[in-house]
């Protein structure tokens, strides 16, 4: 069983989604603590619905951002954590963290990366009126939605679309395509090679695949 450690900074949807694939038997994990870095965040109340710890750190008792991360990387790794997630967590993760876990840092972003990274990939997405959007479960490095990509879900833009709209039908790829990535990662079918992330038993075939949700 892999142990999970998630943070996240808002309302926890995708925290949910992985909560409620692992208590319907589809993922083969436990999630050992949630980190917030905002003591109001929703999430606090579905880690106490589902009986899961929950810290909250405040980032203003820290002399410095990496002081921060290094705390963060040292409660998770006290509690034995092989995989950290990134369920709508809204700072750009420093170095110590990155090099405790190194491949082993998820996150989703709401758009096709490498377009439109950063905040409101949605509204960017609906502000230049592309054709298709979506979203993506990547590896983290110290860069902006940089790292490397594990698997990607599209959705159509129509050009009556507002970042609310788009938003909510990418959201419910994210609650699909996050599970399933760490279900990989779970199954040992995840490997990084550079910038490549290669999935053992998958295989490309001649059509085009938008959405390779792998069972």
């Amino acid at each position: 069983m892999l142990n999970l450690g998630v943070l996240a900074s808002g309302r926890g949807s995708n925290f949910q989604s992985i909560i409620d694939e692992i208590e319907a038997g589809r993922l083969n994990a436990s999630i050992k603590l949630l980190m917030v870095d905002n003591p109001n965040a929703y999430a606090i109340e579905r880690a106490k619905k589902h009986s899961i710890e929950h810290l909250y750190l405040n980032p203003n008792d820290f002399k410095s951002k990496d002081d921060f991360f290094k705390k963060i990387a040292d409660e998770l790794k006290a509690r034995g954590i092989e995989l950290v997630i990134l369920a709508g967590f809204m700072r750009i993760v420093r170095k110590p963290l990155i090099d405790a876990f190194p491949n082993k840092i998820m996150n989703i972003h709401p758009a096709l990366l490498p377009s439109f990274p950063g905040l409101h990939g949605q509204k960017q997405a609906a502000d230049y009126s592309v054709r298709i959007s979506g979203c993506t479960v990547h590896f983290v490095d110290e860069g902006m939605d940089t790292g490397p990509i594990i698997i990607q879900a599209a959705v159509p833009v129509s050009p009556d679309d507002t970042e609310e709209t788009l938003s909510d039908r990418i959201l419910k790829l994210e609650h699909m395509i996050f599970p399933e990535a760490i279900r990989l990662y779970a199954d040992g079918r995840l490997s990084v090679e550079g910038r490549v992330v290669r999935i053992k038993g998958y295989e490309l075939k001649d059509e085009y695949i938008v959405n390779p949700i792998l069972r």
